[in-house]
């Protein structure tokens, strides 16, 4: 096969073909998150959002580039079988010292299995498992720079890391900001350790840039111990930069990477190096969303679905129908040993829902491309996924065959969804209402509102804003999920309900009031939602603002002006601003 693959000029051309494709496609992903630095230090922040929606579109862009070019040159169609499986072998021959293996294979994947038969999706036409290992990829710039507090102080240290970022706006008072860090670093350490030879600093060599922040990714290594960090880089109202926390948790640190926030922008040659680095501080976090919240989502989206299989090796329960109130447009399934919820868009929708197929999948995509300031969960979207039709409850398949036959498609043993989201499970709100205490109670129904309230910053109307479209993730924040009916805060019409003309009309239970597809009635809110009174005491205490349109209103005066909202993934009480009173002494390291 090997010597066939050498003599075949088809099968060379072809993967040539291929990794120019991709090489184009990296080479203006790199030149997008490069320009975020530029965005940043000029804060011009419509330009950092527009650059994230963007990005999006370029992979799919360039698949499908490639496959009509392979159509056009190749007549890819008509290729053959051994053909093909060159085609795979010269591809891995121009991997061997490539800077980005893993996401070529990928992009050789998207473009293949445009052109093949699913009958052809095994390792030797495609990239089932990894070819080529990604330890050790040399990148210029490096990875990651170490500093040395025994040269300097880690003061000094300190200070040189900031700097060495560059960029090309001043700081306010950089001294006083490292005052800062010093602070924050001898409360949560107690008592300085004794520096041990191999004390060092990591930093990962490009900032993280996302919303109105950079943000600086490292590790202190000192003897065994690991000390993992983020900073928070910001612009001040006199618009010079200043440090505005630095996160010390792991687990915090693991927040700043959680899927319901936009994709950082970030510059990488060598991705999989970003990968490793951060599991060394977040072990806990997936590499598929490692690689997604890069904004290298067709990767996230590999190594995801490598896992599930595996996953399905290694366990026998069965996909059943998922908790809560079934949906009138998506039919949800999970695995109960998967903490994930698989959704599938219905043939035909429940009669209230005036939307086809077509623009459920739009508001989806639309989800990937805005920030979701954490409020809403991201989505994996796949298509024609072969499961084992055997780990599917015979309910859920009966289920299938009636709501959505015509995304379902069975193979022998195997059952092929045509079409499919996946999000994280989470609890749904309604069933977490339903067996909470008042304090919860309380609690759920204050981060719901405050859910709603930034979403509609961020320009996002949820639509359908029903209890049991939100879940609580298990640091009990509250997320939206539910996204067939989102629309943009700027295309609504928000509006005061009108005095009825007299009191019989008033008393009728029938709307005495027009309506067009975007008008949106606050007041309303309190109809559906508030029935209990528990939930409507604790959201009258809170988020009464919301049923009134002036609240919206305003909202929208400001997107429109084009101001973006600060959005900070940490507590306000860890910000700079608020942990330390000015007069405070600066320990010394």
């Amino acid at each position: 096969m090997e010597l066939y693959a050498n003599e075949n000029p088809v099968a060379q051309a072809i993967a040539h073909a291929m990794i120019e494709g991709f090489n184009k496609h990296y080479r203006i992903f790199r030149e997008t998150s490069r320009r975020a630095k530029e965005s940043f230090e000029s804060a011009d922040w419509q330009g950092q959002l527009s650059a994230v929606r963007d990005r999006v579109q370029f992979y799919d862009d360039r698949v499908n580039e490639a496959v009509l070019r392979l159509h056009e040159e190749f007549d890819a169609e008509n290729i053959d079988d051994a053909t093909w499986q060159a085609v795979k072998l010269q591809f891995i021959g121009l991997l061997i010292n490539h800077k980005q293996p893993e996401l070529a294979e990928t992009f050789f994947n998207s473009v293949t299995t445009k052109i093949l038969h699913r009958n052809y999706f095994s390792n030797d036409y495609i990239f089932t498992r990894p070819a080529l290992s990604t330890d050790y990829i040399e990148s210029f710039p490096p990875t990651y720079s170490s500093y040395y507090p025994q040269d300097e102080g880690l003061r000094g240290t300190i200070r040189r890391i900031i700097e060495d970022f560059d960029w090309q706006r001043p700081f306010e008072d950089l001294n006083r900001d490292v005052d800062y860090v010093m602070r924050t670093l001898h409360k949560h350490l107690g008592d300085w350790p004794k520096m041990e030879v191999n004390c060092q600093i990591q930093v990962l060599y490009s900032a993280f840039y996302r919303n109105k922040t950079a943000y600086i990714i490292g590790k202190a290594v000192n003897g065994y111990q690991e000390y993992p960090f983020a900073i928070a880089v910001r612009h001040s109202t006199s618009g010079m930069l200043y440090l505005d926390t630095i996160v010390l948790d792991p687990w915090r640190i693991s927040l700043l990477f959680s899927l319901s926030r936009a994709y950082f922008l970030v510059d990488m040659e060598v991705p999989s190096g970003y990968v490793q680095f951060l599991r060394t501080i977040m072990p806990n976090k997936p590499r598929s969303e490692l690689y997604t919240m890069l904004g290298l989502g067709k990767q996230g989206k590999t190594i995801f679905f490598r896992d599930l299989i595996a996953h399905l090796r290694h366990s026998n329960d069965q996909f059943i129908e998922a908790p809560g109130i079934r949906g009138l447009v998506m039919l949800v399934f999970t695995l109960p040993s998967y903490p994930y919820v698989f959704k599938i868009i219905k043939d035909k929708f429940g009669s209230s829902k005036n939307m086809d197929r077509a623009t459920v999948k739009r508001k989806y995509l639309l989800v990937r491309q805005v920030d979701r300031v954490g409020r809403m969960a991201d989505t994996l979207e796949f298509s024609n996924v072969a499961l084992p039709r055997s780990r599917f409850h015979p309910d859920l398949i009966a289920q299938l065959k009636e709501l959505a036959p015509s995304v379902i498609e069975e193979d022998g043993d195997t059952l092929v969804v045509k079409h499919l989201y996946i999000e994280r499970r989470m609890t749904p709100l309604n069933i977490y209402l339903d067996k909470a205490s008042e304090e919860q109670v309380e609690e759920a129904v204050k981060e719901y509102g405050q859910a709603i309230s930034e979403l509609a910053i961020a320009n996002i109307f949820p639509g359908d804003m029903l209890w049991k479209n939100f879940g609580v993730t298990r640091y009990g924040r509250v997320v939206f999920y539910d996204y067939d009916e989102i629309e943009y805060m700027t295309d609504c019409n928000f509006r005061r309900i009108p005095p009825a003309p007299n009191e019989d009309m008033e008393m009728s239970g029938e709307p005495w009031y027009s309506a067009a597809p975007l008008d949106v009635f606050p007041e309303e809110f309190a109809t559906f939602l508030l029935g209990q009174p528990k939930i409507r005491k604790a959201f009258l205490k809170h988020h009464r603002k919301l049923l009134d349109p002036k609240f919206w209103q305003d909202a929208q005066d400001s997107i429109r002006n084009g101001h973006v909202e600060d959005f900070y993934p940490y507590p306000q009480e860890l910000r700079f601003c608020n942990a330390f009173p000015a007069e405070a002494e600066t320990p010394q390291a």
